[in-house]
């Protein structure tokens, strides 16, 4: 019997990769390949990972007003997108904005026709929305394959959590990262916590990356959860060693614990109501599929030329399967 899967999609993550690399038009000659590259990379993760669930979930509006209070320069700094399509249409900065906004749209508008659960809330990030449908209890016993470049994701890996990076095309579970980093997913976020993540303006201990945190805290790699009172524990005992990084972490104990604070998915940084609303909203999803509409978009936008026949088979199988896959 095929055990129950819910994918689990970053939604904007997945969405700019497609609008940066798909170079497909639409019928009067303006990118479509955010949203058609989506659909696309849709259907082939649903027919590689046949999920009974998709879920697509969305950075809210203003990103995490939490972590901003924590720390104003979060992800300050980024480096704006770079177009490696092979199309130059002549656009200014303005109308790729534009441009990118109304593929965004057209996206949102395709997926509510389409048997899938969305989730959004205003200063939240995708991250700790993710990571509450991780935990729900509906969810216990059935497989969650997360979708996302994200290494953040890793931390959420366990015995029925998996994570597909599209980009790297590689498929991580608690044995491959735990082989491949020598960390364990349950310390995934304290060994970040200590190499930092310049993408979001986090800085981390000097010269200490990934690799030197798995050589010289060896223990990380069990499955038991450490502390951070452990990590200074362990480091305070090293002392009369020459290694660097012990006396580094001793004396760089808020930037950690700071950047753990603001790395860390195990205890979502979501507000209870928001918590409520995403558990209510899988407890009331009801899913159907407006075939007929979703025909209509893709001839108004002229993306019909791809075969979309695997999609709309899953969709209807979703439909059909969701009540049985409510109750088991």
């Amino acid at each position: 019997m095929k055990k129950d899967k819910v994918m689990i999609i970053d939604g904007y993550n997945q969405f700019i990769r497609c609008y940066v690399v798909d170079p497909s038009l639409d019928k009067s000659g303006a990118p479509c390949g955010g949203y058609k590259g989506f659909l696309k990379s849709l259907q082939k993760l649903s027919r590689e990972i046949q999920p009974n669930m998709v879920v697509v979930v969305w950075d809210g509006v203003g990103g995490s007003k939490r972590k901003r209070k924590m720390f104003a320069e979060y992800k300050d700094g980024r480096k704006p997108i770079k177009l490696n399509r092979n199309i130059n249409q002549g656009f200014s900065p303005s109308e790729e904005a534009e441009n990118k906004n109304i593929q965004f749209s057209k996206l949102i508008d395709y997926l509510n026709e389409m048997p899938i659960i969305q989730l959004m809330a205003d200063d939240v990030e995708a991250d700790d929305i993710i990571a509450r449908v991780c935990n729900l209890r509906s969810l216990q016993g059935k497989t969650k394959v997360i979708v996302s470049s994200d290494k953040d994701f890793f931390q959420l890996c366990n015995e029925d959590t998996v994570l597909v990076r599209p980009v790297q095309e590689e498929v991580m579970n608690v044995n491959r990262i735990t082989e491949k980093f020598g960390i364990h997913p349950n310390n995934f976020a304290l060994a970040r916590a200590i190499a930092g993540d310049k993408s979001d303006n986090l800085d981390g201990v000097g010269g200490a990356g990934l690799k030197t945190v798995q050589k010289r805290l060896p223990f990380l790699k069990e499955s038991k959860s450490y502390t951070l009172n452990e990590l200074y524990a362990f480091c305070e005992s090293q002392s009369e060693s020459n290694i660097k990084l012990f006396s580094d972490v001793l004396s760089n104990r808020d930037k950690i614990e700071l950047n753990y604070k603001m790395m860390q998915l195990y205890v979502p940084n979501i507000s209870p109501q928001t918590s409520k609303k995403v558990k209510d909203t899988f407890d009331n999803f009801a899913p159907e599929f407006n075939h007929t509409a979703t025909i209509k978009k893709m001839i108004m936008d002229g993306i019909t030329d791809y075969n979309w026949d695997t999609l709309f088979q899953i969709f209807r199988s979703i439909v059909a399967e969701t009540k049985s896959f409510k109750t088991n």
